[in-house]
């Protein structure tokens, strides 16, 4: 569950204590007007359902656990972690970190819906191309629990409950396929493609669907810079196409243009995009705009300029402020805040919080991108600062403990111990193919002498898009006075790993296990 604000108010240093007696400063500034990206943070694939009065939304997270996040707003700008639909990836050993590695796999563009007939939330997912899984809820923080699987893997999926409460996934890329599953959702009972796309436009995917006004429609994107809708009378078409974006500059300098993603509705019947820009090297960032209706019944996105705006005009919804995703978590609750996830699913005999994060060494390796246990944290754009305190008095020896920024191309700073001695050091030179292949264990850069047992690790990352960003290493022995180590570390601005650079805190043994370090803070500051 999102933080509360005994938590917030534990924010270390004056200017965090500031921003925390007043954490919802941001929000009301926003009352008038809001800045897109509305989320600068790692949320891709998005999808945003409206139930009542409340909004909820979901996002890929590949091989992160738990999956496909779900974010709760009373107004569409200010959003918080409620919880995951996917709470553990039970897809397999790889998922596991064992007998193979699920990166770049697991949870990609899904969809999550409500029957109102049931009061009951739905999440659709393909696994690997090979088959879809449903999970299910009564409320949306959870718990999910594992409704089905299908046979058939619903590529980009796009979940529609019909007004009678027909449940229907659009899917597919460049051939457009219909399918409509049972009544208890458990299975498929009709499928039927029902578009493909024209050769002048290559590829859609992206599949969200919709009922609106008695007509059906299946938003469709181009990646990665055109969004187009399809139309009909039946949800099995025919369809007619509309365009409804191409090229158009997006709100993020330096960033692409806003794409997929979907349509929602206030309650007062205003309709809202919400799309995401690609904004390597941080991710994908979710931005929001206004859309209007033609007579003939077509979507258009309400443009600033012929672009995507920076700002628009705060939705005629009362502005609900929610804490910020940044800020301090002592781990003093019993389970983790939903803003956690871990690098592939966790060894759950090897950690607890409570009194801070304790994590046992739960794997033997020299990669940090075998090892189990590793905790992630989205970077706060366009740049934010980590800092964890940590306390190694149970390490042993070969351990290496410490905050990673983590990607395809990652660096670290962090402790080793080696013959009863620990040091700090910082290493880069993580490295994976195009195959996700570990192809560089590390490198390390600088090191010096530490006269206790606990450290500050602090890294500093530039997520603005482009090439040539860095982020800065230090550490410190009292909290206070932080010395740089190590140069500073260019991140990979490509877009293949999809998911953006993450903070990310470890602990794995390289000799044996047994060693445990305690994360007893970890603090998030824009």
């Amino acid at each position: 569950m999102p933080m509360n604000r005994r938590h917030i108010l534990s924010l270390a240093g004056a200017s965090a204590a500031a921003a925390a007696l007043n954490p919802f400063g941001v929000a009301e500034a926003q009352q008038t007007s809001y800045a897109n990206p509305v989320v600068w943070q790692d949320f891709a694939d998005v999808e945003v359902i409206r139930v009542g009065s409340d909004f909820y939304m979901t996002a890929s997270t590949m091989h992160y656990s738990p999956g496909a996040p779900v974010l709760h707003s009373r107004d569409l700008v200010n959003w918080e972690f409620v919880g995951h639909s996917v709470p553990r990836l039970d897809f397999g050993s790889k998922y596991d970190l064992s007998g193979g590695r699920g990166y770049v796999r697991g949870i990609w563009a899904s969809t999550i819906a409500h029957r109102p007939s049931e009061n009951r939330f739905y999440w659709l997912g393909q696994i690997d191309f090979a088959r879809s899984y449903m999970y299910t809820a009564t409320n949306p923080a959870g718990p999910w629990t594992q409704h089905a699987q299908l046979s058939r893997a619903y590529y980009d999926a796009g979940m529609l409950v019909d007004s009678d409460g027909t449940m229907y996934v659009a899917y597919g890329n460049t051939q457009i396929s219909v399918a409509q599953l049972s009544a208890d959702g458990k299975t498929e009972v009709r499928n039927q493609q029902v578009f493909s796309t024209p050769s002048s436009i290559g590829t859609l995917e992206g599949s969200r669907f919709y009922k609106i006004n008695g007509n059906y429609y299946i938003f469709l994107t181009r990646p990665a810079n055109g969004q187009y809708i399809l139309k009909s009378s039946s949800p099995w078409g025919p369809y007619e196409l509309r365009q409804v974006l191409l090229n158009m500059p997006g709100p993020i300098s330096g960033g692409g243009v806003p794409h997929q993603g979907g349509l929602v509705s206030t309650p007062g019947g205003a309709w809202y995009y919400m799309a995401f820009v690609d904004a390597y090297p941080g991710g994908r960032m979710p931005a929001l705009a206004p859309i209007n209706w033609t007579a003939d019944g077509w979507p258009q996105v309400t443009t600033v300029n012929g672009a995507w705006g920076s700002t628009y005009p705060f939705p005629n919804l009362t502005p609900a402020p929610v804490p910020p995703l940044t800020g301090t978590d002592a781990f003093t609750a019993s389970t983790l805040a939903a803003k956690w996830e871990w690098n592939h699913n966790p060894d759950n005999t090897k950690w607890s919080t409570g009194d801070g994060l304790r994590l046992q060494t739960a794997t033997v390796t020299n990669d940090l991108y075998n090892a189990r246990n590793t905790l992630t944290h989205r970077i706060q754009g366009p740049s934010s600062t980590a800092t964890v305190e940590l306390d190694f008095a149970s390490m042993r020896d070969g351990d290496r403990a410490g905050l990673a920024m983590l990607r395809d191309a990652s660096a670290w700073i962090g402790v080793k111990r080696e013959a009863g001695v620990p040091r700090v050091v910082m290493t880069d030179g993580l490295t994976m193919d195009g195959s996700w292949n570990t192809t560089g264990t590390g490198t390390e850069r600088a090191s010096a002498d530490l006269c206790s047992t606990r450290v500050w690790l602090r890294v500093t990352a530039d997520i603005r898009p482009g090439s040539g960003r860095q982020a800065l290493f230090s550490y410190s022995e009292d909290g206070a006075a932080f010395t740089p180590l190590g140069p500073a570390f260019t991140l990979n601005s490509n877009w293949t790993f999809f998911m953006g650079y993450r903070f990310a805190v470890f602990n794995y043994a390289t000799q044996s296990l047994g060693g445990a370090v305690t994360v007893d803070r970890f603090t998030v500051a824009a």
